[in-house]
């Protein structure tokens, strides 16, 4: 919905600056925000649903058991690496609370929220990875 949102508000913008000459102010600001917010709120799903990009030419031909394994494997690592990214966003975003950080446009809009979304975001994939990497694992995936 919030990238609907922000697809809207540019639709909008450009059609303010194309009849009237003057677009939504802080429309850069909105999309930078919304977009960045709406894309991390995607990988969670995305991993739950197994529907990112799956690279198996090479795997093709190997059992299902040994394709759960890479599987898992990767998962894993994509897990881990979910979690680290969480961990260091959660942290820019308490600096960022700290030290006032704000969008550079009109609007100046306090940036540590949508850093912890990102955070939070981040985690939640994080633990869904690793509970894909424990059911391939155990041969249920």
């Amino acid at each position: 919905m919030l990238l609907l949102a922000v697809a809207f508000m540019v639709g909008a913008s450009v059609l303010m600056r194309w009849l009237a000459s003057a677009p939504i102010n802080g429309d850069v600001e909105m999309v930078q925000v919304g977009g960045g917010i709406a894309v991390l709120g995607f990988l969670a799903y995305g991993t739950l649903m197994r529907a990112n990009i799956f690279v198996d030419s090479f795997t093709g031909w190997l059992p299902k058991r040994a394709t759960d394994a890479i599987d898992g494997f990767w998962n894993l690592v994509w897990g881990v690496v979910a979690l680290v990214l969480a961990e260091r966003m959660a942290v820019g975003a308490l600096e960022a609370r700290g030290n006032g950080s704000t969008t550079m446009g009109l609007l100046g809009i306090p940036i540590w929220w949508a850093i912890g979304v990102g955070a939070l975001c981040f985690a939640l994939t994080g633990l869904v990875a690793l509970g894909w990497t424990l059911r391939l694992f155990r041969g249920r995936g």
